[in-house]
């Protein structure tokens, strides 16, 4: 089966939490403090897989957890980083945010790409030593690795794109030009899937066309097959427009042109405006006076009309030959750039938010679970340890708001359950 679009969940690894200990070795008195700083989490990146075609292994693993990083050790020992996590995907896949919809990145070309970041490993104490703190009994966490659901897209990578109603002869076309071997039969929707094929112009010189699954009336509102695959046309530097010139199933080949532009219109107005060449198949069913009328028709719109009979490869080289040199005209296959998060995608409260409330003379700090980093990490029987605290406390705003309503020494404090008196 086919699937080009996914959506998974990715948790990249926390760092390891610093170690707190202290040097002990004999005839060395006071040895100091000497906790290693944790390991770094373990990333989740990206990677192109040229054997992939489709997204379909998501549908059956959708959660993807990188490894934690080791805590430190003592002896300034640091914790061993994860390895990360490598995740292959078709080449031309798209990584969207989930709740955002914005582009993460467009795994397109051989790079790696680093989608979720592991978080950093926790500073052992012995970086939090000084002249006046010699016994610090506390060390940093690591810091939490990114989480987030994606949705991954894929649109293929193709200079030229086919498009045309069903049984116009598409399939038969790319099979003549170039090796692929789509299913070919005289009835719609023969073609299910993309089908991308090579086509050799010379030696050393070739480009990729794509046979996209037939467009009807109402594509682009997702009637039939066509609104799932028009995104695979988004990337095509040139389009082929194949229209049954005979009109053997009883439509006119010019209604057919207009009504699947319209259609791409209503998907993309950008893909709308991408250049077309039309290829007139069947011309064999057909008297030379009436091709002649249908070509005139297109090329007073300014558009190159090739005749064709697809299933013989009459008229194809000359196609092919034309088409080459359009490319070379042309600008690079699109690529689609990172969006850069701004204010109205970001939905991720800061991280230091809290609320100060009075409730039978108690002083409560609310909505202020990051809090319970810091005290996880503090000896209540340590003085250094919880000057540390109250600094983090003052850092952070919650005294001086504390303060603005109204505390008093020895007025009561409760954060995240631990409850204090309060020492200015």
């Amino acid at each position: 089966m086919f699937v080009d679009v996914a959506k998974i969940h990715l948790k990249a690894g926390n760092g390891g939490n610093g170690a707190a200990t202290f040097h002990r070795e004999k005839y060395v008195a006071s040895g100091g403090p000497d906790g290693g700083d944790g390991g770094r989490g373990g990333s989740i990146i990206f990677k192109v897989d040229d054997n992939l075609s489709t997204l379909a292994d998501f549908r059956y693993k959708r959660k993807y957890v990188a490894e934690d990083g080791e805590k430190g050790g003592a002896c300034r020992c640091t914790g061993k980083s994860a390895k990360n996590l490598i995740i292959t995907v078709p080449r031309g896949t798209l990584v969207k945010e989930a709740e955002s919809g914005r582009i993460i990145a467009d795994i397109s070309d051989d790079e790696p790409t680093v989608i979720a970041k592991g978080g950093n490993g926790g500073w052992g104490n012995w970086h939090f030593a000084s002249s006046t703190r010699q016994i610090p009994r506390f060390a940093n966490d690591g810091q939490k690795g990114e989480e987030l659901d994606v949705i991954l897209e894929l649109k293929l990578l193709a200079d030229v794109g086919l498009i045309g109603f069903p049984n116009v002869g598409k399939s038969t076309l790319v099979s003549v030009v170039s090796e692929a071997k789509p299913k070919i039969a005289n009835y719609h929707f023969t073609t299910l899937t993309p089908v991308l094929g090579v086509v050799r112009v010379d030696e050393g010189a070739s480009f990729v066309m794509a046979d996209i699954p037939g467009l009807i009336e109402g594509a682009g509102e997702g009637v039939g097959l066509g609104h799932e695959f028009l995104r695979h046309v988004e990337r095509c530097r040139l389009l082929l427009h194949v229209i049954d010139i005979s009109g053997s199933e009883g439509r006119d080949p010019i209604e057919d042109f207009e009504k699947i532009n319209k259609e791409l219109s209503v998907f993309s107005e950008e893909l709308s405006q991408r250049p077309q060449i039309i290829v007139g198949n069947k011309c064999d069913l057909i008297d030379e006076e009436e091709i002649e009328r249908i070509k005139k028709h297109f090329e007073e719109k300014g558009y190159a009309f090739f005749p064709v009979m697809a299933a013989i490869a009459e008229g194809t080289r000359e196609l092919i030959n034309y088409v080459a040199g359009e490319l070379d005209k042309l600008p690079p296959m699109k690529r689609y750039e990172p969006e850069i998060v701004t204010e109205e995608i970001i939905t991720v409260k800061p991280k230091q938010t809290f609320t100060v409330n009075v409730r039978d003379g108690i002083y409560y700090v609310d909505n202020a679970d990051w809090v319970d980093d810091i005290m996880n990490k503090v000896d209540p029987d340590d003085y250094e340890s919880l000057q540390y605290f109250e600094r983090a406390l003052r850092s952070s705003g919650i005294i001086k708001a504390l303060e603005k309503a109204g505390i008093q020494e020895g007025d009561t404090v409760s954060i995240c359950g631990v409850e204090f008196d309060y020492v200015p």
